[in-house]
């Protein structure tokens, strides 16, 4: 049995195992029939052009843990963010963690999806946002929401900040000799309120993992949203990330995603205005090597007039490791005064390193400042021997470059102890010390 009938032989059972209202059931339902029709994407599809799940897809997944493991704190500590106090949803094989968590219900909700799924309480924000701006033709997405249990529930009410940081992380222990999980999160941020989020996907052994996860923001009026992703895991762990964020007038979503780990990773990010003078922000660094595969694909859709995206993506490419930037600007009708840009910038180390980079722009309006760049090159030679006439091994003159290659995007990140720990992980994969203090 294949993984897609092993998924689909399990929805009934899986569905009987958990309480789901009338309404959750036709959702559920709708999915795994698509899923089913469509089975896993392939290179067939424009969209996966240029990345294959064949060789993952080979493994023979658990679908469901069969039995729960603990890890102790001082075991996993250095993939928090420990030098500041942060809320922390932790979750073990697709399993919350309470006793590694630290949630909330005082003046702002940091807590479990499945509380959403479950208590009616919540069936305002159930029937309101869940698998509303979610793909519902997309057949990994619609995988995720057939079987959505886990996962994080984050609710900023209006005109409140997050006053500490939010970490979601995903520790997959190697229990099962191979694991699928699929972890679906919900983000409402309320008009005038504001959050940081840091989210990770960590494997703790070589064991195969297959992640396909599911995220949905939504940003009100003026609500400010700064998302990391940090993407770092072992090179036998596959990740297919799947983000949907609706952002409603003059809100400011900034989405920075850090591909330095795994085997393949997919990155879906896609990014919908419902209103004027909305501010979308796009930033990326990828470094990787052996035969390692990252995708970007993302998608901002401008409907409205007034709005700006900024995309920035930064990749640095060795050994036989293969980058994808599919990057689409989808501008409107009535989206006049859109100020959209695009700029997706490589560097090859290796000659068996590959990149495959396809800007796109579709303007519908005519009175629109939109541009596209891509570059594909290699280290300047003159400027490496610029350094080495100055006394600066070459090593570290290449890791001094490569490093400002990247500064733009480290630049823009907004927590200090987090911009620290990306410029150490930058250090680490380059094989230098940047004489940096951490």
């Amino acid at each position: 049995m294949d993984l897609k009938e092993k998924l689909v032989s399990s929805f009934m059972a899986f569905e009987e195992r958990i309480d789901v209202t009338a309404e959750l059931h036709d959702i559920r339902t709708s999915a795994i029939k698509n899923f089913e029709n469509k089975g896993f994407p392939t290179k067939k599809e424009e969209a996966w052009k240029y990345t294959s799940l064949n060789t993952v897809l080979k493994n023979d997944f658990s679908v469901f843990p069969k039995r729960e493991n603990s890890i102790e704190f001082k075991d996993v500590k250095k993939f928090f963010l420990h030098e500041i106090d942060t809320y922390k949803l932790v979750f073990i094989d697709g399993k919350f963690s309470s006793f590694m968590s630290s949630t909330t219900h005082e003046g702002i909700d940091v807590c479990l999806l499945s509380s959403v799924l479950t208590k009616p309480k919540y069936k305002m924000v159930l029937d309101t946002y869940f698998n509303q701006i979610a793909s519902k033709d997309e057949s990994l997405t619609t995988l995720n929401t057939a079987f959505a249990q886990e996962g994080a529930f984050i609710n900023i009410p209006k005109s409140k900040v997050a006053d500490k940081p939010i970490e979601i992380i995903h520790f997959s222990t190697g229990v099962e000799s191979a694991l699928m999980v699929q972890p679906r999160n919900l983000i409402i941020v309320g008009e005038n309120a504001h959050v940081q989020i840091i989210e990770r996907h960590q494997s703790l052994n070589s064991n195969p993992v297959l992640t396909n996860s599911v995220t949905e923001i939504f940003a009100q009026k003026r609500a400010i949203v700064d998302y990391y992703k940090i993407q770092n895991d072992e090179q036998t762990a596959n990740l297919i990330d799947n983000t949907y964020i609706s952002q409603k007038q003059e809100s400011r979503v900034a989405v920075h995603t850090f591909s330095f780990g795994g085997n393949i990773t997919r990155n879906n990010l896609n990014f919908y205005h419902f209103g004027e003078r909305i501010d979308s922000t796009l930033k990326g660094i990828t470094i990787i090597g052996d035969k390692q595969h990252v995708d970007h694909y993302t998608l901002v859709n401008h409907a409205t007039p007034n709005c700006e995206s900024h995309q920035n993506y930064k990749t640095i490419l060795g050994g036989s490791s293969t980058g994808v930037f599919n990057g689409k600007i989808f501008v409107e009708k009535e989206a006049q005064k859109t100020d959209a840009f695009q700029q997706n910038n490589n560097i090859l180390l290796s000659d068996k390193a590959t990149i495959n980079a396809k800007p796109q722009l579709e303007i519908f309006a005519d009175d629109v400042k939109c541009s596209h760049g891509c570059t594909i090159g290699q280290l300047d030679e003159s400027a490496m021997f610029y350094m080495q006439q100055r006394g600066i091994p070459k090593k570290e003159a290449k890791a001094l470059l490569l490093y400002a290659f990247s500064n733009e995007v480290i630049e823009s990140i907004k927590i200090p102890e987090l911009k620290q720990r990306i410029t150490k992980i930058i250090a680490m994969k380059l094989g230098v010390n940047l004489g940096f203090d951490l």
